[in-house]
């Protein structure tokens, strides 16, 4: 996972309408990267629902969320469209920047080991900086526990 106070490495993904997002293009505002494992399973719902919820206040107070998995860009438009989701969701189907981010990890399940993405949270600073970490979340409350810092 980064650390608080680092450059928060650039990143370039297709988003669900074949455009091509990169962090730096949101330089002078905080932008919140919410890390997830799969579009429309009931905990990952939870969370994009909240962020949902709370969007207009995000963009009130000045910050942008955006949401990555490993799913493919048309799982996230069908994702977006069913839950009216506001917000840029990131394809990573190669792990390229979860990885970088500190989102993939091991995992257990029933005693089974695996790989997956860790669901964690992080805000970028208007500057490009790391301004607070979220290794572990749980997907219910988190928009609010990340609106009361910001």
């Amino acid at each position: 996972m980064l650390t608080e106070g680092s450059p928060a490495p650039d990143f370039s993904l297709e988003d669900d309408t074949g455009k091509t997002v990169t962090l730096s293009s949101f330089h002078g505002r905080t932008v919140v990267v919410y890390f997830y494992p799969k579009d429309d399973t009931p905990g990952c719902t939870k969370e994009a629902c909240g962020f949902r919820d709370a969007n207009d206040l995000f963009l009130a107070k000045g910050a942008v969320v955006i949401g990555i998995s490993p799913d493919k860009p048309g799982s996230h438009g069908k994702f977006r469209a069913k839950y009216g989701l506001p917000f840029a969701l990131l394809a990573d189907p190669d792990h390229t920047v979860l990885e970088a981010w500190g989102a993939w990890g091991e995992k257990s399940m029933y005693g089974k080991k695996y790989m997956g993405v860790v669901r964690s949270t992080v805000i970028v600073a208007p500057d490009g900086t790391v301004k607070k970490v979220f290794p572990k979340v749980s997907p219910e409350g988190h928009a609010q526990e990340i609106l009361a810092l910001l």
